[in-house]
């Protein structure tokens, strides 16, 4: 994965000699000084920064919904899959799921998802998608399909948050600004930690009056935070040097894929648009025995369900690991069946 990558000697550099103070009292410069930077690269009014995607996705459901509401996503999303049944645990709201293949859907899904005014349904109070698309593969949606959502959205007074734990990955991959994407969202969570390079952290975006009633959500669930300016330098650091460089992941991940389409484990390899390359194994090729003999050639990859294997290119992954890694791939391909 991504989340494994090492903060590099200029960034350690950073959180050694950040200002520090109490981020509970506010007090904290340089996490008042990320949020700001962050706030405004979205145009965005404000900023919340906090341990984790995961949280930060929680607030904002929790900050958008009621009680026994109903959040509608894909079916592919990580607010549904991956955060620990999070929004009825958190929120106490349930989700309305889109299925698609890529996990990008359209205006029509969602209006055939909101619920009529009545008692006996659910209250709709929230859209959420995710850019890129984790469970996807790395999908990008393209900055129309957005803009056609949040018109939408607005149109039907739902709020729009966009679970950007890879954004950047897809403001790379398709060349919009983050102001252009900003604009279109109510909410936005922002992942530092994974292909930005960063050890922890990711930030919330919104209104004022959004991240102030978040604010006070992150501090009933535990979130509040001292001397937190050391994990905020590494965010901005990260932030100001390392967006341009994700392209080169992208390449990696492209070559990866090229060099495992017609390897013999290989049943279908997905053509990676960002860092997330994911192939389906053939017939008959247990995941976990797969995954296993990689381990013992040095080689650590992952699973997005039954067969289907994933890899991830990162910062700390150089032009010579992918030579090795190809190499590896393509000398022991019998060994892997």
């Amino acid at each position: 994965s991504d989340t494994v990558t090492q903060p590099t000697s200029a960034m350690r550099d950073a959180m050694f000699s950040a200002s520090l103070g109490d981020d509970v009292y506010g007090e904290d410069p340089t996490v008042n000084e990320l949020q700001t930077f962050a706030a405004d690269l979205f145009g965005h009014e404000a900023a919340l920064f906090c341990a984790s995607g995961t949280m930060t996705n929680q607030l904002a459901i929790k900050a958008h919904t009621q009680p026994g509401d109903e959040v509608i996503c894909d079916a592919y999303a990580h607010i549904f899959n991956y955060e620990g049944g999070g929004m009825a645990f958190n929120s106490g709201v349930q989700a309305h799921t889109i299925a698609t293949k890529k996990g990008i859907f359209t205006p029509g899904d969602i209006a055939k998802r909101i619920r009529p005014e009545n008692e006996h349904f659910a209250r709709t109070s929230l859209v959420s998608i995710e850019n890129t698309c984790n469970k996807g593969g790395g999908t990008c949606w393209e900055l129309e399909e957005i803009k056609r959502v949040s018109t939408f959205c607005r149109s039907n007074k739902l709020p729009l948050h966009l679970d950007g734990a890879r954004l950047f990955n897809a403001i790379v991959a398709k060349s919009y600004s983050p102001r252009e994407i900003g604009q279109e969202f109510d909410s936005i969570s922002v992942c530092l930690s994974k292909g930005l390079g960063a050890p922890v952290g990711s930030l919330l975006l919104g209104s004022k009056a959004f991240i102030h009633k978040a604010h006070r959500h992150r501090k009933a669930m535990g979130g509040g935070m001292r001397q937190a300016g050391m994990l905020a330098a590494a965010g901005l650091f990260a932030l100001k040097n390392h967006v341009e460089r994700l392209q080169t992941d992208h390449v990696h991940a492209t070559k990866l894929y090229e060099g495992i389409a017609d390897l013999p484990f290989t049943q279908e390899a997905f053509v990676p648009e960002t860092n997330l390359v994911l192939f389906r194994l053939k017939e008959g090729i247990a995941d976990g025995d797969f995954l296993e003999k990689l381990k013992e050639k040095g080689i650590l990859a992952g699973t997005m369900g039954p067969g289907l294997v994933r890899f991830v290119t990162h910062l700390d992954i150089e032009e010579n690991d992918m030579e090795i890694l190809l190499n590896t791939l393509k000398s022991s391909a019998n060994d892997l069946v």
